[in-house]
Order: structure tokens, then C-alpha cells, then sequence
């Protein structure tokens, strides 16, 4: 009986060991679910930066695909990480006519929403992509143009089919 407790004793700290240096690794970076009628994608960021822009990684098979057919709304849903800074959407699509087109909504300010309904112009549109960008630091001047950069910390791509 001793070496049984012994064995025990010795396996304890394994187990308690990954609790914790699973709490000390770094928290996966949000994702965004993109809903067209009773289907969703969820999607990771095809960029993402740390705050400061200082350390960003790619990651190009992020993008999702999700059928959303003509004349349906997509609903965009955002975690609060990405809803307690400035974000958008962006995103292309065709008029029948094959004329391609981009748009964005507006600049969402922080905590001010965590969800976008995007309908296209006309109800024979269709949508090609989508994009979730979260905002970086503040903009500021490029030294060289004198135009205001608003950085972009990520983002969250669809592609969509049929």
C-alpha cells in the first residue's frame, strides 16, 4: 500500500501542472461567426497584431466560405474582445450585370455593438466577400504623404459560394 501511494503521489503533480501552465500560455486570438439565413462559418483572424502592431502573424488558411444567396442578409457577430475596440465591415459584391462593387459599413465605436446586419443595395446583388477589421492604435500622419493611416490590428475574412 505505501508504494501505491507513492505512485500516486507522483502522478499527482502532472496533472496539476498542465492546469497550470495551460492558464499560463496566451489566449487564442477571437473569432467571428458569419450567419446567412440558417448557415454560419466561424471564422480565425487571417491577420492578427498585437496591440501596439509590434508582433502580427498571418495565418492564409483563415478565410471561410459560407453560401449566401442573393437577396440574403448577412449577419456578422463579433466577441467582445473585438466590440470593446473600433471595428468594421467590408466587403464586395455584383449586381447582375457582373459590375463589381466594394462598400463598408460605418466605423462601430467601442462597446457600441457586437453584431452587423449587412444587406447589399438591391435584392439582386450578390455578395463576394466579407471582411471584419478591428482597429488598431490611434491613426496618425504618414511622414511621407501627410495622409491619416488608420491601422488595422485584424482580420476576419468570407468568401462566399453559390
Amino acid at each position: 500500500m505505501p508504494r501505491r501511494l507513492r505512485h500516486l503521489g507522483r502522478l499527482l503533480p502532472l496533472p496539476v501542472a498542465a492546469l497550470v501552465l495551460a492558464g499560463c500560455g496566451s489566449a487564442a486570438p477571437p473569432e467571428v461567426t458569419f450567419a446567412a439565413g440558417q448557415d454560419t462559418a466561424v471564422a480565425r483572424p487571417t491577420q492578427y497584431c498585437d496591440i501596439k502592431l509590434t508582433d502580427c502573424k498571418g495565418d492564409p488558411g483563415a478565410p471561410v466560405r459560407l453560401a449566401v444567396p442573393v437577396g440574403t442578409a448577412l449577419k456578422v457577430t463579433v466577441p467582445q474582445e473585438i466590440s470593446e475596440t473600433p471595428w468594421q465591415v467590408v466587403f464586395t459584391y455584383r449586381d447582375p450585370g457582373g459590375t463589381q462593387t466594394d462598400g463598408r459599413s460605418p466605423v462601430f465605436a467601442p462597446n457600441a455593438q457586437k453584431d452587423y446586419t449587412l444587406e447589399l443595395p438591391a435584392p439582386n446583388d450578390r455578395l463576394v466577400t466579407a471582411q471584419v477589421q478591428q482597429y488598431g492604435p490611434p491613426p496618425q500622419s504618414d511622414p511621407e504623404t501627410g495622409e491619416i493611416e488608420f491601422p488595422i490590428r485584424a482580420s476576419w475574412v468570407l468568401n462566399t459560394t453559390g
